[in-house]
């Protein structure tokens, strides 16, 4: 079993470990290297293992939580997020130097994922972060890194968050950064740069940072720490901080707006800047989210510590200790290495795990169904204790008659269900058959129904959250200013409501199915919006229209199996680039994932090709690499928060869909019909 890790602050009761993230566990054993297909006993123990490795890694209370890695940037982040504050921890900070020297790419800089390209922005976090725990600007990684900043155009030209970050300690002018006045958080829902019109993590990220914004202060930055070195031209010299590229000619209008904007800024009356500091603190407080955070994720939660010293709160006061606390709590200590997560993943881990388990114990050679039922009715319950069901988060402004009825992604997020989430663990539930879950399905049923945007897809917080003239403004140019609908939540919405089989569903279920073949892309595949890529998109895809009962001889689904068999690899695996969420072919990659070759597993038999040679021969793969443990290693990336902007690794996906794959492999040996009777 993988080394057990730990969070810096006491964890939670009854928390599991989570996985290992240097190297996804220990060295283990595959099975020789051989193409011949996996015979029955060979898929049996491969089944047992994974069944019992995943089973172990369950917490007394029925959940399961593994840890959610991202790049340099957020471990960067709170390592200057101490120095700004004067909060610094020592030993704290040398195992996050430790991680951030071990990440440093061949380039020199920074990547976003593993093995990735130079990321400039990422690359001047890190290298600002190392020279604050002390690294010597002459160390030779330094100077590599230092080197390959400069080459790149230097820290001036690093995207607007980390130009705020810069502004924060004083390396650049505030100027450096879009005009973005905190006068924003008064515009009613109906105006066009509203806070509503954006995604809930833009409103929870953006809030706090206006008023950041507003006060401008100065981090204390107790050992005077700086970076001009960074700089190709000095920060006094720049004229003109924001460039390009442009998405469009509206950024080019936006521009000019920006342009205009910033005299007038400086004209706003005193008394509505205070007013509108007021309403963004209002906005925040309702939502501070206890040890958990405002909005559950990292950006978020800083920028509140920071807001809360900004307006002369102390530490000791109740709303600023519970958000530092809150962030202490993504910390994740791996003996001589630290890093910070983005957010953590317990509800999104126990749904996908306990699918895995559940399909493990299915059928006439299920494994161990007496315990694997206790197991998952000890998840459902945990589950069903976290069901929002009082709160009426953010998207109530769409659909304020809708009653709650999702989950969070995350321990608690009520004002932020995920509709991917509660798909996800209402088809869970539904499975497990326990009477006790009726009502939670219900709720969620419900809830899904009214989450479904006009045009018939879902997205994954919001409904019609798609203006998208608001991504080409210059402070988005990380492009991730929206929630739209996207194939992939389309997909588990579906096969949710296709799942539980209610007659007066279908026309829900007709306009999201209408929307996929719109979403199709030309080679048959779909794109995944939040898993690497278009491997995850399709057999997203291909499971909603096999729950839904869609023609297995349907053009769509026969381009799509087509574009999945083209792509297997010689060694049978299937893998995709991340970076193919920036030009790169579509579902290739080095080396074969043991994820991703079980979404493209899955997806195929899904279509009714359980007995086809590329499932054959996926299917052996996952049962060579399987080590003695019962697990598998995955080094790579296998997610994406915003494309060509932040990248995810979930360290628990290298177990749930591998056993998730051999297991339904097993289960359809008596048919190749692919019509499972179950959405996932």
């Amino acid at each position: 079993m993988a080394k057990r890790t730990e969070t810096i602050t006491a964890p939670r009761k009854k928390t599991p470990a989570s996985t290992r993230s240097r190297a996804a566990g220990p060295a283990r054993t595959p099975r020789p290297a051989t193409d011949a297909p996996l015979d029955r006993d060979e898929l049996d123990q491969a089944v047992t293992r994974a069944h019992g490795a995943l089973g172990r890694r369950q917490a007394d209370d029925g959940h399961w939580v593994f840890d959610l890695e991202a790049d340099a940037t957020i471990p960067a982040e709170y390592v200057l997020l101490e120095h700004y504050l004067d909060r610094i921890n020592p030993e704290l900070e040398q195992r996050i130097g430790v991680y951030l020297r071990r990440i440093q790419g061949d380039h020199g800089g920074w990547p976003l994922y593993q093995d990735g390209k130079f990321d400039l922005s990422a690359s001047v976090k890190a290298y600002f972060a190392l020279k604050a725990l002390g690294d010597s600007v002459n160390a030779p990684h330094m100077v590599r890194a230092r080197q390959a900043i400069l080459d790149h155009g230097g820290a001036e030209r690093t995207n607007v968050f980390t130009r705020i970050q810069l502004a924060l300690f004083g390396e650049v002018p505030w100027e450096a950064a879009p005009a973005m006045p905190v006068e924003i958080m008064l515009l009613p829902r109906t105006a066009l740069f509203s806070v509503w019109n954006m995604s809930y993590w833009s409103r929870t990220v953006i809030a706090p940072l206006l008023v950041l914004a507003a006060l401008r202060p100065i981090a204390i930055n107790p050992r005077d720490i700086h970076v001009q070195e960074l700089f190709v031209t000095p920060p006094r010299k720049v004229r003109d901080w924001i460039r390009g590229p442009y998405r469009s000619v509206w950024g080019r209008v936006f521009k000019y707006v920006d342009v205009v904007l910033r005299p007038v800024e400086r004209m706003i009356p005193e008394k509505t800047r205070r007013k509108a500091i007021r309403a963004a603190v209002d906005f925040i407080e309702p939502r501070l989210n206890g040890e958990d955070g405002l909005g559950a994720i990292y950006p978020a939660m800083a920028n509140t510590v920071m807001m809360f010293r900004a307006l002369g709160i102390p530490d000791s006061d109740p709303r600023a200790k519970t958000a530092w606390d809150a962030v202490q709590r993504l910390l994740v200590n791996q003996g001589d290495e630290t890093y910070c997560q983005p957010c953590v993943s317990p509800i999104w881990d126990t749904g996908l795990a306990g699918h895995a388990m559940i399909e493990a114990a299915s059928g006439p050679n299920g494994i161990a169904p007496e315990k694997t039922k206790e197991k998952l009715a000890a998840a459902s319950k945990w589950l069903r204790e976290r069901q929002i069901l009082d709160v009426k988060g953010d998207w109530a402004v769409n659909c304020p008659d809708l009653r709650p009825g999702g989950w969070a992604f995350q321990y608690a997020n009520d004002y932020y269900p995920d509709v991917d989430d509660t798909a996800v663990v209402g088809m869970l539930l539904h499975r497990e058959g326990d009477p006790a879950n009726t009502e939670a399905i219900e709720r969620a049923r419900e809830w899904i129904i009214g989450m479904q945007s006009t045009n018939g897809g879902w997205g994954a917080f919001d409904i019609d959250n798609n203006l998208d003239l608001l991504n080409h403004i210059p402070f988005a140019d990380h492009g991730a200013l929206l929630d739209p609908p996207t194939a992939d939540v389309t997909a588990r919405c579906i096969s949710f409501l296709a799942q539980l089989g209610h007659p007066e569903d279908q026309p829900v279920i007709d306009r999201g199915i209408a929307y996929l073949r719109d979403e199709q892309e030309k080679d048959g595949s779909w794109f995944g919006r939040w898993g690497t890529n278009y491997i995850y998109g399709t057999w997203s895809v291909l499971c909603a229209l096999n729950a839904a009962q869609i023609a297995h001889d349907d053009p769509m689904i026969i381009r799509a199996t087509d574009w999945l068999r083209s792509h297997q690899r010689a060694d049978g695996g299937w893998g995709e680039d991340c970076a193919s969420y920036e030009g790169a072919a579509p579902g290739e990659y080095k080396e074969s994932l043991p994820s991703q070759t079980a979404w493209a597993v899955l997806g195929m038999m899904a279509a009714g090709l359980r007995d086809d040679p590329a499932v054959s021969r996926g299917i052996a793969f996952l049962g060579r690499t399987q080590g003695e443990d019962g697990e598998w290693a995955e080094e790579p990336y296998n997610a994406v928060g915003f494309p060509k902007v932040f990248y995810l690794r979930y360290h628990g996906y290298r177990q749930f869909f591998p056993l998730m794959a051999l297991s339904r492999y097993r289960n359809l040996e008596v048919s190749n019909s692919g019509r499972v009777g179950y959405g996932f």
